[in-house]
Formats: C-alpha cells, structure tokens, sequence
C-alpha cells in the first residue's frame, strides 16, 4: 500500500510540473501501451500461444501485440481466434455517466 501511495504522489508531483496538454497526451501513449500488453495478457490467460493461431502467422500476432492501433474487424478476428468475444459500448461524454445512458454499439 506504501508503494502505490509513494507512486501516486510521484505522479501527482510529476503533473504538476507538465502542461494539462502535455499530461493528457502522456496518459493517452500509456493506455496504447496497456491496451498492447492486455492482448498478450487475454491471450495467454486463455492458454493459447501465438502459433496456435490459424489466422495469423506467429509473427503477424507478435506485430499485432504491439501495434499502436488497429482496425476493429483485425481486434474482432484476433479476439475470436483466441476464444473471447467483444462488447462496445457508447457513451455521452458531456453529462455525467450515468449507465443507463450507454449503448451497446457492438457485441460480437
């Protein structure tokens, strides 16, 4: 618990050294880096390796994994190609979320 305090204040104090343009740029590279790392997670975590892929090639799944974005249709082939499925959901971003207001855009 003393760590990810000690982290937190780390970051707090970092942002208050940057321009608000500059933070949100920042947190927009790490969630690319996360959704990256998520992949190789949900692939794994369901016990299959790159070359147990039919889809792609074991070096095209390696690529995906660390691509900075890609096409939904390539995510949706991917996701199924390891067992899981999607859901989108939508939005409005200027009043306050209220769950009641998302919409499922896609489930697949």
């Amino acid at each position: 618990m003393k760590a990810k305090k000690r982290r937190n204040d780390f970051v707090d104090e970092l942002e208050t050294m940057l321009t608000p343009d500059r933070v949100e740029r920042a947190r927009k590279k790490a969630e690319k880096e996360i959704f990256n790392i998520r992949l190789a997670e949900l692939r794994k975590m369901m016990k299959v390796r790159q070359e147990d892929i039919k889809t792609f090639t074991q070096s095209g799944i390696s690529k995906l994994e660390k691509r900075k974005d890609m096409k939904i249709s390539t995510l949706l082939e991917y996701l199924d190609s390891i067992g899981m499925g999607i859901e989108i959901k939508t939005f409005p971003k200027k009043t306050a979320r209220n769950r009641d207001k998302d919409i499922i855009l896609l489930r697949h």
